[in-house]
């Protein structure tokens, strides 16, 4: 009898994996097929990025000679100058942006689901449109400068989109525009999930609103907060189309970012080898943001599993 029990879960595993066979394709499938794609391309562009490949891709060795080249270039000096300044300021103010809207939601104001729509809405429009909209709206021609000299303020200046100082600017207000309602989501959800005993035990002991938020919730939110920059610096390192639709690295070379440098150098200049470089850079400096990350998530994991 008891050998007979022993031997029906045996029995039961191959009809249970037959049975979950399509679930596994439909997951793993595409799964593996992405990561092919992209271990298979990466593995290509670091091997073309040691070659002396100009138009197309050609044998030989270069050794770093193209990553020398590319980083003695003022064109990527100026980029990785601006990822710097654009990185920080897009992170922080996209952050803080979307935790002050989350705060706000958070209050269960009336009409919140329309304001979480509105304030969500322009995540989902595409990097293009909002580099193109914002280019119109900016622009001293077309855009607010225009519209307040009309309405009388003839000294008003807003040019930021032609002044070499300002114009990076004018691409950390976009991109701000575009994200920071994902930042707000993700903020609210974790303010949803603080514990309401916690709340109410720090009302009882007397906390007002502003040291209620700053001493005990915000804490909690820290993981969150991280998830946030890790994410939000992922797009700024490879933001392209939001740059190449609003100021296309202009004016000169004043906005250019190091997926720009790629783009000129590949298809531009046609100097396949250098591009690559400049790509495999952009790639260390990801993973220099990710791989950080990655281990944190695995340790709060591990943690989490022997707690």
């Amino acid at each position: 009898m008891t050998q007979a029990v022993a031997t029906r879960p045996g029995r039961s595993a191959p009809s249970d994996v037959m049975r979950r066979l399509p679930e596994y394709l439909m997951i793993w499938a595409p799964l593996l097929l992405s990561a092919a794609h992209l271990v298979s391309f990466s593995l290509w562009t670091i091997w073309i990025s040691f070659t002396p490949s100009t138009l197309v891709p050609v044998s030989g060795w270069v050794g770093l000679r193209n990553y020398t080249a590319v980083a003695a270039s003022r064109n990527w000096q100026i980029a990785f100058d601006n990822l710097l300044l654009f990185g920080s300021a897009f992170v922080l103010l996209s952050a803080a942006t979307g935790l002050i809207l989350a705060i706000l939601l958070d209050q269960r104001i009336r009409g919140e689901n329309l304001l979480r729509s509105i304030f969500l809405y322009p995540l989902a429009v595409s990097f293009v449109v909002t580099g193109t909209v914002w280019s119109w709206l900016l622009n001293p021609g077309l855009g607010i400068q225009k519209l307040v000299h009309d309405l009388g303020w003839t000294s008003f200046k807003f040019d930021w989109l032609i002044d070499r100082d300002m114009a990076i600017w004018t691409i950390v207000i976009a991109a701000i525009w575009q994200s920071s309602g994902f930042a707000m989501a993700l903020f609210l959800a974790g303010l949803r999930s603080v514990d309401a005993d916690l709340i109410k035990a720090a009302q009882i002991d007397g906390a007002g609103p502003v040291r209620m938020y700053w001493r005990i919730i915000l804490p909690t939110l820290w993981p969150i907060t991280i998830t946030v920059v890790v994410i939000q610096l992922q797009f700024a390192i490879s933001a392209f189309d939001l740059v190449r639709a609003l100021t296309n690295g202009g004016p000169g070379i004043a906005t250019q970012l190091p997926a720009l440098v790629v783009y000129d150098l590949m298809f531009q200049r046609s100097l396949l080898g250098r591009g690559a470089a400049a790509a495999v850079l952009m790639l260390l400096i990801l993973l220099a943001v990710l791989l950080p990350y990655a281990a944190w998530r695995y340790v709060q994991r591990r943690r989490a599993t022997h707690a």
